[in-house]
């Protein structure tokens, strides 16, 4: 049997076969970032020191369709409205009582993305201690955070309760983060991912 060889590629063959590869790659890196796997760039200090500013993380679109978010998971999310409207409510409760962190969003989600960790899911009850949040009467050991220090957001006593299908979210710079306490939990239809992996710079490659 004769092996079978190669036929020649014209010129304008070959760069025609080199368009066609490059859109499949391209395609398939956007279909992978739609709906599988998802890189993200940590824009701010406020989960330092286990995301540092300029970090890259991968964030994981799939396993949240099969289960529900965990406290300690790391997400990528829309926060609502009131977290970046230079006007507007920033919760969605008017007037929030001395030492109580934001119940209730605003009814309105954000495009843009933040990172937080989720401290509190459905149905806890939650109150903030030195910057631990105190989820049903435990307060969370967490040696991994910066300390909060003396903001008033570090010490909120008035126990809140989270709503169902929703998360309560800080970051691990306690002291230089905005998040749930001051504009709510987030629903859960909010949250695109769970970060797993941060894979730049390279001394920092690892799983979270």
């Amino acid at each position: 049997m004769n092996p079978l060889i190669p036929k020649p590629t014209t010129g304008r063959g070959a760069f025609v076969e080199l368009v066609v590869i490059v859109a499949l790659a391209i395609g398939l890196a956007l279909l992978i970032q739609a709906f599988l796997v998802k890189p993200y760039q940590i824009p701010s200090q406020s989960m330092e020191p286990t995301l540092d500013v300029g970090q890259r993380v991968l964030v994981d679109r799939v396993s949240y369709h099969f289960g529900d978010p965990e406290i300690g998971d790391i997400v990528v999310f829309h926060p609502p409205e009131g977290a970046v409207a230079s006007n507007g409510p920033e919760c969605g409760i008017p007037h929030l009582q001395a030492g109580e962190a934001c119940p209730q969003p605003v009814d309105q989600e954000s495009d843009t993305n933040f990172i937080k960790r989720i401290v509190a899911g459905p149905g806890d009850r939650l109150s903030v201690k030195h910057g631990h949040p105190v989820v049903n009467g435990v307060m969370a050991e967490e040696d991994f955070i910066n300390p909060c220090g003396s903001l008033g957001s570090c010490n909120l006593p008035k126990t809140i309760t989270i709503p169902q299908d929703e998360y309560f979210m800080m970051g691990d710079n306690r002291g230089s983060s905005d998040d749930s306490r001051f504009w709510g939990p987030v629903p859960r239809d909010w949250i695109i991912g769970e970060a797993f992996l941060t894979y730049w710079p390279p001394d920092r490659i690892g799983f979270l």
